[in-house]
């Protein structure tokens, strides 16, 4: 009457999926604490030790990666994309330090909207970054970054994100690029730059 052979094996299944998803939660939160690792360690010009967690941080993401291999809807975990999101802003933080470049989607090997939602946190460190600069008597990074989140921010309006988290993230843009200019406008004022 009931084939309890393939209950089992459904049983199996799902068992076998829900192992995956709790592993793809524990090791996304590795994936975070690195992101916050490396940028902390940024802030401090701690370049060695960031390079350091930049490895660890794509070791992370390679593992992370292969658990969605047989279930690729776990990529669409909150989770799993969090985690991909801050893996562009710490790396994209990363190479704008080293380079002063915006590193590509494909470089870092990510998809579009997780790729688009790390740069737009990563115009938060940038500010963060310019003022710091400027409290350093830096005033030519400041000048640069504001010079770098106003390019961005120009090709994002190319852009049309709706109402999604995309949408929020990129308004966030606009403020910070208002808070970098007046901080660029603050340091003309004064004849710093």
């Amino acid at each position: 009457m009931i084939d309890k052979s393939e209950f089992k094996e459904m049983e199996t299944q799902i068992a076998g999926f829900d192992e995956k998803r709790d592993r793809i939660i524990k090791d996304s939160r590795n994936v975070l604490k690195l992101s916050k690792q490396i940028i902390y360690a940024l802030h401090r010009s701690e370049i060695r030790e960031a390079e350091k967690l930049i490895a660890d941080i794509k070791k992370e993401l390679e593992s992370l990666k292969k658990h969605t291999e047989k279930h690729p809807e776990l990529l669409f975990l909150p989770s799993y994309k969090v985690a991909v999101q801050e893996y562009v802003e710490a790396a994209a933080y990363f190479n704008w330090i080293k380079s002063k470049k915006l590193v590509t989607r494909k470089e870092l090997g990510v998809d579009t909207e997780s790729y688009l939602l790390g740069i737009c946190d990563l115009t938060g460190e940038l500010v963060r970054k310019a003022i710091n600069s400027a409290i350093k008597q830096d005033y030519n990074t400041a000048f640069e970054i504001k010079e770098f989140v106003s390019e961005l921010y120009g090709e994002l309006l190319r852009f049309d994100f709706r109402n999604s988290e995309l949408r929020r993230k990129f308004d966030s843009i606009k403020y910070d690029l208002k808070k970098l200019e007046d901080l660029v406008l603050e340091l003309k004022l004064k004849e710093k730059i």
